[in-house]
């Protein structure tokens, strides 16, 4: 049972700016609705009110709306004109397609005398069926209204007993459809032929047919959903900690390692597609995997070796869409070149002999000198100095060796 709430007025008075009780004006057709309720309350200066196309069975609720000029309840559920004593400003009364027998209440033409009889009753009318009323027509209506009335009473007591029995019928009828729905040897050609039943247009006949619009929505919906597969819930990584390989996007990849600027990186080349757009693209760098997710879909690749994600770095090409992700490795070797290697061991050579020129070759160096050296010269240069004391000496030919002279130790 659909009601009429706050919420759903509010909802349709957006030309309002959603208040609702400055509201002049509503539309609440085709909502389903099976009472009038909660209207009075909440927008009591409403002047035009629509309320066609919905199961509303009754007039009820609208006596506090004195500025209502408008209402509209085509295509309703209503037998009785009733409660509108209240409405003073009402000038528009829309009744098309119900189910009005009640002539002291307004029916169809099919009365005999029914125009007359409205005309008499209803001396503010100015307008019946979209026809003006004249003066003449009202005189002649008020001359014939003695006449008129007691044909208008017998019709409505067939009116009573016909819907009376509409009624039973449509009891009957709800507890064969019910019995249908429950028996399992009930075909569904045997559903359609009951639904396929010529019925008379009644205010019941209408409900079942919004009850079944209903269950045919509902089993609508039941098969949909079990038609979707359940959401799969995505595992990033194993219950040791490794991370998967994963690719629920179905894209090419590329992961080759090289050398840049003398460091060993990873370049990865991601096909991302070429007018997706970079918003719905990230990409993020860990330790020892890298995840690039498009779209809610994920693009997952364990790495080899640890990587620096601090120094990492993104590219898009503006020509493919590709994604070009240059990973550092963490643990990186360090390389020389050969001529490096020679040239730093010239140098040092260089240096050591630069530093024994400096040092040994003064005639009258002193100790003082010496040790303003570092230790490490000092050592160097002192064992230098034991080796050219312990070199023999190169006795010359002509120097004659005195026996006096005692050898040296």
């Amino acid at each position: 049972m659909v009601l009429i709430t706050a919420h759903l007025i509010r909802k349709r008075a957006e030309h309002n700016d959603g208040e609702i009780y400055s509201l002049e004006e509503v539309a609440l057709h085709q909502q389903n609705l099976e009472r009038i309720e909660l209207i009075e309350n909440l927008c009591k200066s409403l002047r035009i009110l629509y309320l066609q196309n919905n199961l509303i069975p009754k007039i009820e609720n609208l006596s506090k709306l004195k500025k209502l000029e408008y209402l509209n309840l085509a295509l309703n559920n209503i037998e009785k004109v009733e409660n509108l004593e209240g409405c003073e400003s009402l000038k528009k009364l829309d009744l098309t397609v119900n189910f009005i027998g009640d002539l002291f209440s307004i029916e169809s033409l099919e009365y005999p005398g029914y125009r007359e009889f409205v005309i008499a009753t209803l001396p503010q009318l100015k307008l019946l069926d979209g026809v003006e009323i004249t003066k003449s027509e009202r005189i002649v209506a008020l001359q014939n209204l003695e006449r008129i009335r007691p044909v208008i009473e017998e019709k409505q007591r067939e009116h009573g007993l016909k819907r009376n029995s509409e009624k039973v019928e449509a009891v009957r009828r709800k507890e064969r459809f019910a019995k249908a729905n429950t028996d399992s040897s009930y075909t569904t050609m045997g559903l359609e032929e009951y639904w396929s039943e010529k019925v008379p247009y009644t205010p019941e006949s209408r409900i079942e047919t919004h009850e079944y619009m209903q269950q045919k929505e509902k089993s609508r919906q039941e098969t949909k959903n079990s038609r979707i597969e359940p959401r799969v819930i995505t595992k990033y990584f194993a219950e040791d900690g490794r991370p998967y390989n994963i690719n629920t996007a179905k894209i090419e990849f590329n992961l080759k390692e090289d050398i840049l600027d003398d460091h060993d990186v990873y370049i990865l080349d991601v096909a991302v597609y070429k007018h997706m757009d970079t918003a719905l693209i990230k990409c993020d760098i860990q330790v020892n995997y890298v995840r690039v997710t498009l779209k809610r879909k994920v693009f997952q690749l364990a790495l080899p070796d640890e990587v620096r994600a601090d120094a990492s770095h993104v590219k898009r090409s503006l020509t493919t869409g590709h994604l070009l992700i240059t990973m550092p490795k963490a643990s990186r070797e360090i390389r020389i070149s050969a001529n490096n290697e020679h040239k730093s061991s010239h140098e040092k050579t260089n240096k050591t002999n630069h530093i024994f020129v400096q040092d040994f070759n003064k005639p009258n160096a002193t100790f003082s000198e010496l040790s303003g050296n570092n230790s490490s010269k000092c050592k160097k240069s002192l064992l230098h100095i034991k080796k050219q004391s312990t070199t023999p000496r190169m006795y010359n030919e002509y120097i004659e060796d005195c026996s006096d002279v005692p050898p040296l130790i």
